[in-house]
């Protein structure tokens, strides 16, 4: 099975390049053309200045906050490949993790603020021990998503 999450990735996208042009429209439209009047709604140029900077800088920067990523999954063929990267403004490395489905050792699932930032621990046998993986953050991914992802995981863990 395999599968990634480039349309949410995408959509995230867009969704910031949307608030970035309607931000700077405002601020033009407002500041520089005086285009626009004041009191608007019975709000100044200052309170609504404020609510749209709030709105913007939550949505620029919610997913860098929830640490969304970018994810490639994939167990077709003897190997679990996981590949993911930071999605949010400033995009991070691309990281790749690939174990044998004969030395996987399992997962384990950890929440933080609330369930809303999610991340995934694997698990690799090696000869010296248990190998630990880097958190892979699964917050971004589908409902549908991560129930593909985890029955495949648990296919290969080996049973206690």
């Amino acid at each position: 099975m395999t599968f990634n999450n480039s349309k949410t990735i995408i959509s995230l996208r867009i969704r910031l390049f949307a608030a970035t042009v309607i931000f700077l429209v405002y601020i033009v439209l407002t500041y520089a053309a005086k285009i626009i009047k004041y009191p608007l709604l019975g709000m100044s140029d200052t309170a609504w200045t404020l609510i749209l900077t709030g709105c913007y800088f939550l949505i620029a920067l919610l997913p860098m906050f929830l640490s969304y990523q970018y994810i490639y999954f994939s167990d077709d063929g003897n190997d679990i490949i996981i590949r993911y990267f930071f999605s949010g403004i400033v995009g991070g490395r691309k990281n790749s993790v690939e174990i044998s489905k004969k030395t996987f050792s399992g997962y384990k699932i950890e929440s933080k603020l609330f369930g809303l930032k999610q991340s995934i621990i694997l698990y690799q046998r090696l000869k010296d021990g248990i190998a630990k993986y880097p958190p892979i953050y699964i917050s971004v991914l589908k409902h549908e998503e991560k129930e593909k992802l985890l029955m495949s995981l648990n296919k290969y863990a080996p049973r206690v």
